[in-house]
């Protein structure tokens, strides 16, 4: 089949736009070396259901080489992503501190939010995440064996269904595998802290040419170490940041406050540590520079794959997957409080202020003192676990002049998050006040009090299970003048099912878990149905339109219809133009109908507006318990949502002014209504006339907690451009030179927290109500020489600098964010490829934020990294 030279560059830039700039030159130039008599395999590429040649793809598709990543010390689908400028997620790894029940970390395209992202390894499913039941978390997909990452950057629930609103990223694997190898990798920061482990073991047996069958698999196991907030400059002087105008501190310290009076030692400089400061006649706790900001992470995988050939043009296919994450997270130690009698100290404790061991304090007329204490017996560690297993049977080939594939899937992902240390027994805590053995003002009797009221063991658990059908037929059904009409019809049946149990002996006695101990276990299932159809019409020989429609049953909240209209337009060899329109819906989740709701306390610390109107306590207030402190939130699920539904929009071109060189240009449009979200915190305390619905206060006025469950709300509307260059040297005696540019640039993003309501724009400035904040221009650039068996690589990353939080209405800018990386690779020993490199060479430090919707301070973990400059190495040995 004879290609025009743009043809072969578009085929490669089709299915690989931007990615990985000196990835995908080399690739745009292996197409056009090759012969136009050489076999052209038909595939199936992301977003169609039809075999075909890449050429014949009508939508945005990038390509990340997980070779390339490799020189780059990329060793997680997390750092992965974060190389293609369209994905803005805002919840990594690091955003699992101070939180229970997460998704580990999440890719978010557009910044839609990562439930409208479609995650799926080799064009199928995986399981998501068992406790919010929407994504899938990157932690757990093993890259070991996988050959390459397509992102497309496209609405596709006509082809997928749900999820695929922002686009859809596909893992996918090596076709097949011979002989064995090892690698190991290693990183180490140049600062204390985040050192990094990496080993895979993998191998193959079989030719499906020569015998019939191939099979293969790989083992991987990586560890990460905590970083602590006293290691980083960034984070180390916590919540207490003059500068930024933020001052965010706890009123439950040690030595204890008591709500109304005061601290005993606030006169004395509240105890023997730099972790308090005095404010007024109370003292404050740092507990922001007493955490980790990068949690400890240790995963291990396993990938297996074996292909039997039954025909010259039929194989069967057997898959596994599974996966296992434990993530340690550490917080302040324990906070006691809650205002009235929930912890007190009786006038006949030998610690009460005045007795002769805690000093006196005016106002302690001898009755029971109220206290808001903090627990001596270290910090909270917390550790999450999740296991994911995804096993599939198939069928892939043609038969009769069909192409088929299809394939029978079950996946399951557990979680547990469980108590490790420094929770504590809140029950014990009373008694022992009550009994005058624990002394809240400083140290006990017993030195061990605290300790011995430890608690620890498994607070909630979670199970999602999924059954998927899946059947695909496509072939050329008749022709016409400009050449053959593709088609494809399908089907799939899936069933969902889902749970969720709290410890209920361990909930009730530590309330900081943030889990009701009340609530039983939560449920959910539900049943899909679907069918589908593609055609691909060639119109003329340079005009070939995509219709796609599929229709989506759910027996939990009905039906929706999805269509796809594509068009692909090459006028002449240099210039080729693209453009779709689609609409696409999200299926409420099993959690987001059916979760339990709970309290939990805030991120961050807030006057109450009623008994502390401008951080000054009113009549019937008290600093203590209503200024400038955390509050209990609750959140939960909500059975009568409904489905999320979008329009997209996409037009663009690419072109080749001379060989080698290509440039792309995609515009993209997304609309979205009828989101299901929760307010935030900020946007709650930030306008407590518009929320006041969700104040809920108990009998004595005192503020319970503010109500953040899940509800459909307003809509979103996204627009802008994705640029991709690159270029590509020929080989001369010093070697060959490549560039790559891959960029996003957002114009437009608002979106609105209520139906009809206001709409809020959130590019280029944080917005407490979207709580967090989509950039306007990010990219990522490489340049990469290549030699013999020498390679060297240096890659930019950009992320233009917003308007910060000002939560305080402050006028703070967060800067530009530049990061450099560079690498080396040798090739030249035996089987052995070594590579070295430094991560961040300038030391770059994350930029300045005010940010208070994070437990980390002093910077936002979601849009910079506090690792520092690191260093890291990888050798693979191939047997």
């Amino acid at each position: 089949m004879k290609q025009n030279r743009l043809t072969r560059s578009i085929r490669a830039v089709l299915t690989g736009t931007v990615g990985i700039g000196f990835t995908l030159t080399s690739v745009i130039s292996n197409a056009a070396d090759t012969p136009a008599t050489a076999k052209v395999e038909k595939i199936t590429v992301t977003g169609s259901s039809i075999k075909g040649v890449a050429s014949q793809s009508s939508s945005p598709i990038s390509i990340v080489r997980t070779e390339d990543l490799a020189k780059q010390g990329v060793t997680t689908a997390e750092e992965a992503l974060s190389t293609v400028s369209a994905n803005q997620s805002s919840f990594v790894a690091a955003s699992n501190v101070g939180r229970s029940g997460t998704a580990g970390s999440v890719a978010d395209l557009r910044g839609l939010g990562p439930n409208k992202t479609l995650v799926l390894l080799n064009g199928r499913r995986l399981a998501n995440t068992p406790f919010d039941t929407s994504t899938v978390d990157l932690s757990t997909i093993p890259l070991a064996l996988i050959d390459r990452i397509e992102v497309l950057k496209d609405g596709a629930s006509a082809i997928y269904g749900t999820d695929a609103i922002g686009g859809v990223i596909n893992f996918i694997t090596k076709k097949q595998y011979q002989g064995a190898g090892v690698t190991v990798e290693g990183a180490a920061p140049q600062k204390s802290g985040g050192d990094k482990q990496n080993y895979s073991l993998f191998g193959g047996y079989g030719s499906l040419e020569d015998q019939g069958f191939n099979v293969y698999g790989a083992a991987t196991y990586g560890k990460q170490d905590s970083v602590m907030a006293n290691q980083r400059e960034a984070s180390r002087r916590g919540g207490i940041l003059p500068e930024l105008g933020v001052n965010r501190t706890s009123g439950s310290s040690f030595p204890a406050n008591i709500p109304g009076i005061g601290n005993p030692y606030a006169s004395t400089g509240c105890g023997d540590t730099t972790k308090n400061t005095v404010s007024g006649k109370n003292c404050r706790y740092n507990s922001q520079a007493d955490i980790g900001i990068i949690p400890e992470e240790e995963t291990f995988s396993v990938l297996g794959k074996g292909t039997l050939k039954l025909t010259d043009n039929l194989n069967a296919i057997a898959e596994y997957v599974h996966s296992e994450n434990r993530m340690t997270t550490t917080v302040a130690p324990d906070v006691l409080a809650g205002g009235g009698s929930d912890y007190y100290i009786p006038s006949t404790s030998s610690y009460y202020p005045g007795k002769g061991i805690t000093p006196a304090i005016s106002g302690a007329n001898g009755q029971d003192l109220s206290l808001n204490i903090r627990s001596q017996a270290g910090n909270r560690i917390s550790e999450t676990t999740q296991k994911a297993d995804r096993v599939l049977l198939g069928l892939d080939g043609s038969v009769a002049d069909w192409d088929i594939n299809t394939g029978i899937s079950y996946a399951k992902s557990q979680g547990e998050d469980s108590l490790y240390s420094g929770y504590i027994d809140n029950q014990k805590v009373r008694d022992n006040l009550a009994n005058g053995t624990l002394n809240p003002f400083g140290a006990s009797a017993n030195a061990n009090i605290w300790n011995s009221m430890s608690i620890s063991g498994l607070s909630q658990s979670a199970q999602l299970e999924s059954t998927n059908f899946d059947f695909t037929a496509s072939r050329a059904i008749f022709t016409l003048p400009a050449g053959d009409v593709g088609f494809a019809v399908g089907g799939g049946l899936r069933r969902d099912e889902w749970s969720q149990t709290q410890n209920a002996a361990v909930n009730s006695l530590v309330a900081s878990t943030g889990v009701d101990s009340t609530k039983g276990a939560s449920t959910g299932t539900r049943n899909l149905k679907a069918v589908f159809t593609e055609l691909q019409v060639p119109i003329f020989k340079s005009l070939s339109a995509q219709l796609a429609a599929r229709y989506d049953d759910y027996s939990d909240f009905g039906g929706t219809f999805n269509p796809k209209v594509a068009l692909r337009w090459e006028p002449v060899k240099q210039f080729m133009m693209r453009g779709s329109f689609s609409t696409g819906f999200r299926a409420p989740s099993l959690y987001e109908m059916h979760s339990a709701n709970y309290k939990t306390y805030t991120a961050a610390s807030w006057n109450d507006p009623v008994l502390c109107k401008g951080g000054t306590p009113t009549a019937g207030g008290n600093a203590v318990r209503d200024c400038n402190t955390q509050f209990y939130a609750k959140t939960g699920g909500n059975s009568s949502l409904e489905a999320e539904k979008s329009k997209t929009f996409t037009v663009g071109f690419v072109y080749e002014p001379i060989k080698n060189v290509v440039l792309s240009v995609d515009y993209f449009n997304i609309e979205v209504k009828n989101q299901v979200s929760a307010p935030t915190e900020s946007a709650i305390f930030s306008d407590p006339v518009k929320y006041a619905a969700n104040y809920v206060r108990k009998s004595d006025g005192s503020l319970d907690y503010v109500n953040e469950s899940l509800q459909n709300m307003g809509g979103t509307k996204t627009s802008g451009i994705d640029l991709g260059i690159q270029w590509r040297s020929p080989m001369s005696q010093y070697g060959r030179l490549t560039l790559g540019i891959d960029g996003t640039y957002v114009d437009r993003y608002k979106f609105q927290t209520e139906k009809g309501g206001q709409w809020y724009s959130a590019v280029g400035q944080y917005n407490s109500n979207f709580g967090s904040v989509i950039t306007r221009w990010k990219h990522n650039a490489n340049v990469n020489w290549s030699y013999d068996t020498w390679s060297l690589n240096l890659q930019q990353t950009f992320f233009k600098g917003y308007v910060d939080q000002n939560v305080s209405d402050q006028n703070h800018k967060v800067s530009n964010y530049t990061l450099y990386n560079l690498s080396g690779s040798y090739t030249g020993f035996k089987n052995t490829s070594i590579t070295l490199g430094i991560k961040n060479v300038l030391n770059a430090q994350p930029p300045k934020s005010n940010v208070v919707d994070n437990f980390q301070m002093g910077y936002d973990a979601r849009y910079s990294d506090a690792m520092g400059r690191t260093y890291f190495g990888r050798v693979t040995y191939k047997f």
